[in-house]
């Protein structure tokens, strides 16, 4: 493809992560092209073709693949044969068969294994035969559906075999993955990007705090977990990666084991938690503190331009903004927040607000990570956010 400036880069969703693809594939002079069933997606409204169909209606991708050159996804649950369609006539990355395995946490679990990569003992519970065969060994556990769970939706933690057997009653009996529940002292994520020739390159390791299951603060600044994990992180993020030949941005979560408590002993110390084919609320910071982000990524991979080491020149704070601090009626004081140093602000387009919705997060950047600390947790007072 070669990056021709008159290409057009399409892509599927229409929510923020599409519109904030289409910002920087704009500034890089693409056209682009979003199909999205709602007429007011943060996408469609700053795209140049907004595609108003389902993910799967015939006309609509039809019409996709007439107007665009290559095609990429903004969120994991785009249904897998729409891509596939899509892969017929154009480029698509990442690839259907790579999102449907994302889709799908059984044959996401089964993928990390093939890898080498650790994750937390599980199992598959699909019949009443593999439900009493669950080993006692993996309980307390967290009971996850195998499909559309995101953002700590559709998830029991369960103590003991009559909580296991409700919850997967509770969740109408559906194809579900058991993880043993460990002990965590922290949780992080990388950032990867994959060229179609198999150049990779990836973004510093970043530390995450999620709060109901949301993501609420990621930090990135030198030693923000010891390198030697962070190295492990990375070079797995990349195994994994490599290993579905992959192609577009791939976010790849991962906790950290508190190995002093015996429930972590023999694992490891650093687990797979789940990937993300797209971008990643997590990789958000490197809009401001990075020489290339996470977008800008997406956008070179899919137009086949050269990938270069993203390069961290400020230690950087992440604050989600969800609907919960938007006053009635009316919008928080961004004039107070964006009066302290090194505050970015990125809002999504969104018309309303509402409890746990991401209506946009700001970046706080500066020359030290005591600054950067200090102006964060003054901006989370101000927002009403909890400190961290």
């Amino acid at each position: 493809m070669g990056g021709s400036r008159e290409m057009t880069l399409g892509v599927m969703g229409g929510g923020q992560l599409g519109r904030m693809f289409a910002h920087a594939a704009q500034r890089m002079g693409f056209f682009t092209a979003v199909l999205d069933p709602d007429p007011l997606s943060p996408a469609g409204r700053v795209s140049h073709h907004h595609i108003q169909t389902s993910y799967t209606d015939p006309v609509g991708l039809e019409r996709l693949a007439l107007v665009a050159q290559a095609i990429t996804t903004e969120f994991e649950n785009v249904p897998a044969p729409a891509l596939a369609e899509l892969a017929k006539t154009r480029p698509v990355a990442p690839a259907a068969a790579c999102v449907a395995i994302a889709q799908d946490r059984a044959a996401e679990k089964a993928h990390f294994v093939r890898c080498g990569v650790p994750c937390a003992p599980y199992a598959v519970i699909e019949t009443a035969e593999q439900l009493a065969a669950v080993p006692d060994s993996l309980l307390p556990g967290i009971l996850k559906t195998a499909r559309m769970g995101y953002d700590g939706k559709g998830q029991a933690r369960v103590r003991n075999r009559a909580e296991l057997a409700e919850a997967w009653a509770d969740m109408q009996q559906l194809p579900c993955v058991l993880e043993k529940m460990l002990p965590l002292a922290l949780e992080c994520s990388v950032i990867v990007a994959r060229a179609s020739h198999g150049d990779c390159v990836n973004l510093p390791l970043q530390r995450n705090l999620h709060r109901e299951g949301i993501l609420a603060v990621t930090e990135v600044y030198a030693d923000n977990v010891p390198e030697a994990l962070a190295e492990r992180a990375i070079a797995a993020a990349k195994s994994i990666a490599a290993e579905l030949n992959y192609v577009g941005v791939l976010c790849v979560e991962f906790f950290v084991l508190d190995e002093s408590n015996p429930a972590a002993a023999g694992l490891g110390g650093l687990i797979v938690n789940e990937m993300a084919p797209r971008p990643h609320n997590s990789g958000h910071y490197s809009m401001d503190a990075c020489d290339v982000s996470q977008f800008e990524l997406q956008v070179r991979t899919l137009a086949g331009l050269p990938l270069v080491q993203p390069r961290q020149h400020s230690p950087a704070i992440m604050l989600n903004l969800l609907g919960d601090i938007w006053p009635e009626g009316g919008v928080p004081p961004w004039e107070r927040v964006l009066a302290l140093p090194g505050t970015h602000l990125h809002l999504y387009g969104k018309l309303r607000a509402a409890k746990g919705r991401k209506m946009g997060h700001l970046n706080i950047t500066g020359s030290t990570l005591e600054q950067v600390r200090r102006i964060a947790l003054q901006a989370a007072q101000i927002l009403g956010i909890e400190a961290f």
